[in-house]
C-alpha cells in the first residue's frame, strides 16, 4: 500500500505544478468522446507555469515542453498497460520519473531545479493522493 501511495505521490509531483496552475474550466469533451473525469497532464500549460515560476528562457521552455510530453506519453502507456503486475507498473513509473529529472537537469541551472524541488514538496499533501482532509472529514487548513 505504501508503494502505491509513494508511486501516485511521485506522480502527482510531476503533474502537481502543472495541477496549481490549472484554474480554467477543462474543455467540453469532443464529439464522440467520453467525457474525462480528470484533467490529464498537459505540457503545454505546465511549461507556462514552470516558465513563470522558474523564469525560464525562451529557449529552455522550447527544450521542456518534449521533455514533458514524451513523459506524458510514456506515464498513459504504463497506466494503460493492464497486463502489468503493480510492482512491474511501479518500477517502470520510477524508471519514467528517473529519466525526466535526469533530461530536467539538463535543461534547468542548479538554482531553478532546487526552486523546482521546492516547489514539489510544497505541493505534497494537497489534492486527491495527498493529505488535503483530516481525519473527521474536515478541510486542512
Amino acid at each position: 500500500m505504501k508503494r502505491i501511495l509513494l508511486s501516485a505521490a511521485l506522480l502527482l509531483s510531476l503533474g502537481g505544478v502543472a495541477a496549481l496552475a490549472q484554474q480554467d474550466a477543462p474543455p467540453a469533451p469532443q464529439q464522440g468522446q467520453p467525457p474525462m473525469h480528470h484533467r490529464r497532464a498537459d505540457p503545454q500549460r505546465e511549461v507556462a507555469h514552470l516558465t513563470r515560476a522558474l523564469n525560464l528562457t525562451p529557449d529552455q521552455a522550447s527544450k521542456l515542453e518534449p521533455i514533458l510530453a514524451t513523459r506524458d506519453q510514456q506515464m498513459k502507456a504504463v497506466f494503460q498497460n493492464q497486463q502489468l503486475a503493480p510492482q512491474d507498473r511501479h518500477q517502470q513509473m520510477m524508471a519514467i520519473h528517473q529519466t525526466t529529472e535526469q533530461q530536467l537537469a539538463t535543461v534547468l541551472t542548479p538554482d531553478q531545479l532546487q526552486q523546482l524541488k521546492e516547489m514539489r514538496h510544497k505541493g505534497r499533501g494537497r489534492g486527491q493522493w495527498g493529505q488535503g482532509q483530516r481525519q473527521g472529514g474536515a478541510p486542512a487548513a
